[in-house]
Formats: structure tokens, C-alpha cells, sequence
């Protein structure tokens, strides 16, 4: 334990750990806030909800179609990324040596070991295996939303059916947005690991500094405002 507990120094420890609670903090934080305040995905859930129920309007849906289509290639942008950078970390994990010699010689970076650095990288790498699988699930709800999309009943059905479709087509298409805005959370938080090569004191700095810019991005955004207002004209 003592072993494993050495590969980083203490100064290390503290900031990784205020990484953690800056994370998982902001993530709790938001879930229940977003219960009482408005936030960009709920008031985009309420766009959502309007545009399912205006399909049924529409015999014909290849706009409706092409709208997911786009969206769905944007995760999938993201996932491909993601895999273009996993594999430059783990090109870099196989020349640790060099990067540390390189590196160390820099004045305004703190010295690292090989082990120190080591972690760093792995860190980095579980970020970024983690935004994969959730732009991985994003693609694959919109894919499902597209499905259902096509499958979605004709204007003269109930009005029964009707809101139970743009219920749970709405569910599905808030799920695949969730998954993703989870993946681009990963990625803003990736950033901040960056610091954390040059020095633990800017790795925290930057993990705070992530998480006030996603706070008033989600609750006080000018996007949000915008869209809160087109909601309620929409209706």
C-alpha cells in the first residue's frame, strides 16, 4: 500500500482528490439543482417535447430524420476523437523517459518522476475511456430515437397515444443528450488535468475553474435564457 501510495507526492494526493470532489461534487450539485432551477438540458427537453409532438402534422418526416441525423453525427464526431486521443496518451505512456528528461528541464514545470508522470497519463486515459463510452451510448440512443422516430404513429390516431409517444421519444432523445453532455463534461475536466503536469496548486485551480465556467454555462448562460424564451413563444 505504502508502495503504491509513493508513486505521487502528497501534494499530488491532495489536488487528485480535490479533482474527485470538484467532479462528483459539481455532477450531485447539478442533478439537484436542476430539480428546481431551469438548466439547458431541461429547457432543452421542453424544445424536444414540442418538436415530437409537431411530427404528427407531418406526413412526411425526412426533415424530423436528418435534425437526429445531424446530432447523432456530432457524438459520433466526439467518439472518434476520443479514440485519436486515447491512442496519442498511450503513445506518450511508451515514451515516458524522454518526456521526463524533456520536461524536467523546464523552469516553470515542477519536477516529475516516471512514476509521477506515469499516473498522470493513466488518469488522463481512464477520462477519456470514460468520454468514450458515454459518446459511445449517446450514439446508440439516437439511433434508437431515429427508429422510433420512423415508427412514430400517424395524425389520426388517439390523442392517448399521441402524448405517450412525444413522452418517451422525448425520454430517449434526453438520454442520448445526457450521455453525451456527460462525455463533454469528461472532456472539460480533462483540460484541467493539464495543469496538473506543470503543478498540483494549478491542477486544482483549473479543476475550479472547470467547474464555475460549467456552472454558469448550465444555470446562467445566455444559450439558456435564449432558449427558455423560444420555448415559451414556441408553445
Amino acid at each position: 500500500m505504502n508502495n503504491i501510495l509513493s508513486f505521487i507526492s502528497l501534494y499530488d494526493w491532495i489536488a487528485l482528490i480535490w479533482f474527485a470532489i470538484c467532479w462528483i461534487g459539481y455532477a450531485l450539485f447539478a442533478q439537484v439543482k436542476a430539480r428546481t432551477k431551469p438548466t439547458l438540458a431541461s429547457s432543452l427537453s421542453n424544445v424536444r417535447g414540442l418538436w415530437m409532438s409537431r411530427i404528427f402534422s407531418r406526413e412526411v418526416r425526412i426533415a424530423d430524420v436528418t435534425a437526429l441525423g445531424i446530432l447523432q453525427r456530432n457524438v459520433t464526431f466526439f467518439a472518434s476523437t476520443t479514440i485519436f486521443i486515447l491512442a496519442g496518451l498511450l503513445t506518450v505512456l511508451g515514451a515516458t523517459d524522454q518526456i521526463v528528461q524533456l520536461t524536467n528541464t523546464l523552469p516553470f514545470i515542477v519536477e516529475n518522476t516516471r512514476a509521477s508522470w506515469e499516473v498522470k497519463l493513466l488518469v488522463l486515459i481512464f477520462i477519456f475511456v470514460y468520454a468514450f463510452f458515454k459518446f459511445a451510448w449517446s450514439v446508440r440512443q439516437y439511433n434508437f430515437a431515429i427508429v422510433l422516430l420512423s415508427a412514430a404513429p400517424t395524425n389520426d390516431c388517439s390523442e392517448n397515444d399521441k402524448t405517450l409517444f412525444v413522452i418517451n421519444a422525448n425520454e430517449v432523445l434526453t438520454r442520448a443528450n445526457n450521455s453525451f453532455a456527460h462525455g463533454l463534461r469528461a472532456y472539460s475536466f480533462a483540460m484541467a488535468i493539464l495543469g496538473w503536469f506543470v503543478h498540483p496548486v494549478l491542477f486544482m485551480v483549473s479543476a475550479l475553474w472547470v467547474v464555475l465556467v460549467l456552472h454558469r454555462r448550465e444555470f446562467h448562460s445566455n444559450t439558456l435564457i435564449a432558449l427558455r424564451q423560444a420555448s415559451k413563444l414556441a408553445q
